[in-house]
C-alpha cells in the first residue's frame, strides 16, 4: 500500500510525519510526501511581467521543494521508503488526482481546527478531499491550545 501525505508546512505537518512514520512501519507503506504549489498567477502580462514576480514565484517553489526534499530525507533517515512530490494545481483536485495516479490506499491530511464558521466562510482543504476521496482518509488535528 502506499500513502500520500498533503503538506502545507504548518504547525500540523510535524504531526502528520509522526503519524505517518508509525503507518508506515505497520503496514509496511512507500510514502509519498505531497506539496500542492499554487499555480502560476494568471494575470496579464505575468509571462513578460517584471522579473522580480517571476523570480519570487520561483524562490518560493525552490523554498518549499528544499523543505519538501528534507521532510523526506527525515522520514528516510527512520526507516520509511518516502518520495517528495511538489505539483502546481487547486489543491483538493490535485491531491486526488496524485492519490489516484500513486494508487494510495490512504491519504493523511493536517486540519487546522478554525471551526464551522471559518470553513463556511473560506472551505476546509480537509473537508474537500474527505467528501470526494475515495479512499480512506486521515485527518491530523492541529494540537488544542491548553
Amino acid at each position: 500500500m502506499s500513502i500520500v501525505v498533503a503538506l502545507d508546512f504548518s504547525e500540523v505537518s510535524e504531526r502528520q510525519l509522526g503519524i505517518v512514520v508509525r503507518l508506515a512501519k505497520d503496514s509496511d507503506s512507500k510514502v509519498y510526501l505531497l506539496h500542492v504549489a499554487e499555480p502560476e498567477p494568471d494575470f496579464v502580462g505575468y509571462e513578460t511581467g517584471p522579473d522580480v514576480v517571476r523570480d519570487q514565484v520561483a524562490e518560493e517553489y525552490h523554498r518549499e521543494h528544499r523543505r519538501l526534499q528534507a521532510f523526506g530525507e527525515s522520514l528516510r533517515a527512520q526507516g520509511v521508503d518516502s518520495t517528495a512530490l511538489l505539483v502546481q494545481g487547486a489543491i483538493v483536485e490535485t491531491v486526488l488526482a496524485q492519490a489516484e495516479s500513486l494508487d494510495a490506499g490512504l491519504i493523511v491530511v493536517g486540519s487546522h481546527g478554525h471551526g464551522a464558521a471559518y470553513d463556511l466562510l473560506v472551505g476546509s482543504i480537509s473537508a474537500g478531499i474527505i467528501r470526494k476521496a475515495e479512499v480512506p482518509v486521515v485527518v491530523v488535528p492541529a494540537e488544542k491550545p491548553d
